[in-house]
């Protein structure tokens, strides 16, 4: 049993009802709306639900579904114009009425991304997962055309091809329910129009105006979007500080969820202020300068064997800085170690 509800409410966009809905208390954190949602079915789903409640424990978590999608009005082909996405999370955060913070995950991470360059007086601290800055990077053109085609002709298909990029570890049962929760949450020409969107979102000229204190979260092996358009993106938002994490799942709730929203909270957490200091016991002087480029590297998800031959150093020499790391800033994983110096200013 939950022990925490959501509220779900509406408001209007350009004459379009936008469902949104609320969950947990404290400072708030705004979920920038992805390409296909749905408020109430993402609710019902124990991975999801378990994924929330590390936000909700610390924060006021608010998710809306975009127009076209989920709970929100269904009438006509969605937004598909990043401006207009960007006005969706506008009227979404007017209704919090204070500032918040961000958490972007795949294409809601161009969204938020963009409002936090466009409103820097309203964004305390930026979240970015599994996102990108030029859509037109996430595949070839062909290969993106064959996937739109293969939707609008066959949504079943089309709903399958999805889930086996989005969840290729998945099990036959978790398949089946994603395949049922894309096919609940959006018809062929929403899917359509919106995965068109997602590669048509271009923030490159964007990134370089964000304010906040950001974190840029990429899996590895995310088969979605490419790691290095992750770490592309970080790389043009000033000050940014990323953090590759292990595992193939795009979905932020699957695969090793644990470890992911522990570095979204413990950044979103931080009472830093526009400029990153540094947090009791983990002070620079902890690690020594060969340690701090040794983990710099590790945060842009470079293996022990990459940052040997970077370094001129030996794949031994190189395992123990790790090692040491580790252990000075009192963690268990690689994972946990970048996102702990970010949160510190280390990195």
């Amino acid at each position: 049993m939950r022990s925490v509800e959501q509220r779900v409410r509406f408001t209007s966009v350009n004459g379009r009802r936008v469902a949104w809905a609320t969950a947990g208390s404290g400072p708030a954190v705004v979920v920038g709306g992805w390409w296909c949602s749905h408020l109430e079915l993402d609710w019902r789903n124990a991975l999801f639900q378990r994924f929330a409640d590390m936000f909700t424990d610390r924060f006021t978590l608010v998710r809306y579904d975009r127009p076209g999608t989920g709970l929100s009005d269904r009438d006509g082909l969605p937004i598909t114009d990043l401006d207009d996405e960007v006005a969706v999370l506008a009227a979404v955060i007017d209704q919090v009425g204070e500032r918040v913070s961000l958490f972007g995950a795949s294409s809601g991470g161009c969204v938020a991304a963009a409002y936090a360059a466009a409103q820097p007086d309203r964004v305390d601290r930026l979240v970015l997962y599994g996102s990108y800055a030029n859509g037109a990077e996430i595949a070839d053109r062909e290969a993106r055309e064959s996937i739109l085609t293969i939707m609008a002709k066959h949504w079943g298909v089309g709903s399958r091809l999805l889930t086996d990029v989005f969840l290729p570890n998945a099990t036959p049962e978790d398949r089946e329910a994603f395949v049922r929760f894309q096919r609940a949450s959006a018809t062929p020409d929403i899917a359509v129009a919106s995965l068109r969107a997602v590669y048509q979102f271009d923030v490159r000229d964007r990134l370089p105006a964000v304010r906040a204190p950001t974190l840029v979260l990429h899996r590895r092996q995310d088969r979605a979007i490419p790691f290095a358009l992750g770490r592309d993106a970080a790389s043009r938002i000033p000050g940014a500080s990323f953090v590759a994490l292990d595992g193939t799942d795009h979905l932020p709730w699957r695969g090793d969820a644990v470890a992911l929203a522990h570095a979204a909270v413990g950044y979103l957490g931080d009472d830093a202020g526009p400029a990153v200091t540094r947090q009791v016991g983990v002070s620079a002087p902890d690690l020594s300068m060969r340690e701090i480029e040794v983990l710099r590297l590790v945060a842009q998800g470079w293996s022990d064997h990459e940052i040997a031959q970077r370094l001129v150093l030996s794949e031994h020499t190189v395992h123990r800085h790790v090692a040491n790391i580790r252990t000075k800033l009192s963690v268990t994983s690689r994972t946990a170690a970048v996102a702990h110096a970010a949160r510190a200013g280390l990195i």
